[in-house]
Parts: structure tokens; C-alpha cells; sequence
């Protein structure tokens, strides 16, 4: 993936700034010359065209330091509005100054490139290393359930009339397992594309989060031991949110509960209303998350060190993505008494109709 490094301001903005920022600072010391004398004022100036080389680029660097100079002769140095100068020692300041100005513009701009092409350079190794834990991750999280379904598809070809029904609606069932962890892995990688190319435009309408909880949860039937409970919260008023990306988050983070805690495991889910918010909280009581690995918990392709096979490390990328899509902040902790906690908190219109409702 190609870098390209962008100036913060235009060519025209860095040579305005440059230039007015010399002159303001040289009228400035011009008021109170006499206080501070002209060699105080050729220290000052050389400040000035220090900060502006770390902000610029070296061509108006260049001209803020040779208008410096100028200046400084030509308002500060005996004789006053002259180019002339008749002390060598004076001559010998401004030969310095000038020397100085210039050598300060153009080691500040080759640091400034320098740490560019490192800065670039870090981030070609990065996306390097994501491409490869993405091919990596692919080449099992999708070649594992497209051998699933092809094996069992086989074998019911090969076996007609053959099976028992509780063997065929076996078969059926892997098949049907294995395609929708290919669906998610495949939506995944869609939802994260959307993301990062700017093209996720949010749906937004009137949302019954109760009943979205619910439908989730009853979609979800890879559960693997896990009991999933929700309390309806009678009096949630109605949220404007995009439902389908709402569905994916809470399918994400329910998805991530199952895989990384135990057969067992009880994995709650609450809805509220705090401050005109929508705060949806996922907890659960499994072993939670070692505390050094929270910071990195939404990164993409992350997966907790000595995590079972399987997953990409996008899920909850993509749930952080979603959240933000809508404003909201999401965040993880681990529960005092074990487990951990996601909440999520939207700012969102409520349905007035539905407050009437409530009230």
C-alpha cells in the first residue's frame, strides 16, 4: 500500500504565515529596541525562524531567515534604515546570523524529512503485518468451513439412501454451522472495507432496542454451553439508530463472549436510558481480560495471546467502528467480581410519542 505524505498547510499559507509572523515579532522588538538592544533582537528572530522551520517546509524557511536577516540590518544595526554596515564587528554578527538562519532552516527541514520517511516507513512494516495476519487468519477461517460444507455435501452425494435421518440432519446441521461462520467472516471483511474506504452511511430510523436485543439474541444459536439473558427494560423509549449496524455490534460482542470465555458462561445484556443516551451494556462472568491487554482490545486483527484457533481479530474493530459510525464511545472493563464488561453509550434522538407512551 502506497503512503503519501500531506503537508498540513498549502505552499501560499506557509510563505503568508512565514513572512507575517517575521514581521510582527521584528515590529514587536522594533518598539523596544532600546530596551532590549539589537543583539537580544537577532536572538529573538533566530527563535522565530526555528519555530517556523519545524512547522514549514525548507523554501519558506529559507525566505523567513533571509527576510530576518534583512530586517535586522536594516532596523536594528547602526546605522539605523541602511543596509550599510560599517563595524566589523557588526558585519561579522549579521555574516553569523545569516549563516546561522540558513544552516538552522535546512537541518530542521532534513530532520523533518528524515522522520518522515521513518514515520512511513513504520507504517509500511504495520500494514505489512496486518496484510499477513489477515492472510493468515484466512487461510483457516475460511478454508476450515468451506471444507466443512464440501466434505459433508460429499458425503451426502456419495451416501444417498445410505444415512439414517439422524446422520443426514447431522450433516446438515455442520453444514449449516460452517456457512454462517464463512457469512461472518465474509461480512467482516465487507463491514471492515466499508470502514476504512469511508463508504459506511449510516440508516438511521425509530429503533425498539428491547425488541432488537431480543431478535439477536434469538438468532444466535451457536451458543456453545453459554446462557444469554436480557431483561426488557419497559421503559426505554425509542432510539433512532441504523438497526443493521446494531445488529452486527451486538452479534459481534456476543460472538466474542461465547469464544473467549467457558462452556458455562452466562453473558448478560442490558438497555437503558442515561442522560438522552443509549447505553447497551454486554457483561459477562467468565475469566474477564488481563489488564495490559484492555488498551488493545479494539485494534484490528488483535486476538487475546493463547486464543483458542479461529477468528480474525476484526470483530471487535468493527464494533468500535459502528459505535463511532453513530457518535457513541464504546469501552471494556473487567467486572470486580470476574468477567468482562462492554458498554456502549449512543447519543440519539428519542421518540416523543413513545415518552408520552412511557409516561
Amino acid at each position: 500500500m502506497k503512503i503519501i505524505y500531506t503537508r498540513k498547510y498549502k505552499p501560499g499559507t506557509q510563505y503568508l504565515v512565514s513572512i507575517l509572523l517575521v514581521l510582527s515579532v521584528a515590529i514587536v522588538c522594533f518598539l523596544f529596541a532600546e530596551l532590549i538592544g539589537y543583539t537580544v533582537v537577532a536572538l529573538i528572530l533566530l527563535l522565530v525562524v526555528s519555530i517556523i522551520a519545524m512547522l514549514f517546509d525548507i523554501l519558506p524557511v529559507l525566505t523567513a531567515a533571509i527576510l530576518s536577516a534583512i530586517i535586522w540590518n536594516f532596523f536594528f544595526i547602526p546605522p539605523l534604515f541602511t543596509l550599510h554596515i560599517y563595524r566589523a564587528e557588526d558585519l561579522l554578527m549579521f555574516l553569523l546570523y545569516f549563516f546561522i538562519a540558513l544552516v538552522n532552516a535546512v537541518l530542521t527541514s532534513k530532520i523533518r524529512k528524515s522522520e518522515r520517511i521513518a514515520r512511513e516507513k513504520e507504517e509500511k512494516e504495520y500494514t505489512i503485518k496486518l496484510y499477513n495476519t489477515l492472510l493468515n487468519s484466512l487461510s483457516h477461517e475460511l478454508r476450515t468451513p468451506i471444507a466443512t460444507i464440501l466434505g459433508a455435501v460429499d458425503t451426502l452425494q456419495e451416501s444417498t439412501g445410505k444415512l439414517s435421518k439422524a446422520q443426514e440432519s447431522a450433516l446438515l446441521f455442520e453444514i449449516d454451522k460452517a456457512s454462517l461462520r464463512l457469512n461472518r467472516q465474509v461480512e467482516n471483511l465487507l463491514n471492515m472495507s466499508r470502514l476504512e474506504t469511508g463508504m459506511l452511511k449510516l440508516n438511521l430510523d425509530w429503533c425498539d432496542v428491547n425488541e432488537l436485543i431480543h431478535a439477536v439474541i434469538q438468532k444466535y444459536t451457536d451458543r456453545n454451553g453459554h446462557m444469554i439473558t436480557f431483561e426488557v427494560n419497559e421503559t426505554l423509549p425509542l432510539f433512532k439508530l441504523d438497526r443493521g449496524l446494531m445488529e452486527q455490534v451486538l452479534q459481534n460482542l456476543i460472538h466474542n463472549a461465547v469464544n473467549y470465555t467457558p462452556e458455562g458462561t452466562v453473558i448478560q445484556i442490558e438497555a437503558s436510558i442515561v442522560h438522552d443516551q443509549c447505553m447497551i451494556v454486554v457483561r459477562d462472568n467468565g475469566p474477564g481480560i488481563p489488564e495490559s491487554e484492555l488498551p488493545l482490545i479494539f485494534d484490528k486483527f488483535y486476538r487475546l495471546p493463547n486464543s483458542k484457533a479461529g477468528g480474525s481479530g476484526l470483530g471487535l474493530s468493527i464494533v468500535k467502528g459502528f459505535v463511532e459510525a453513530h457518535q457513541g464511545t464504546i469501552k471494556v472493563d473487567n467486572e470486580t467480581g470476574g468477567g468482562a464488561k462492554f458498554s456502549i453509550e449512543i447519543p440519539t434522538q428519542i421518540s416523543f410519542v413513545n415518552n408520552l407512551k412511557n409516561e
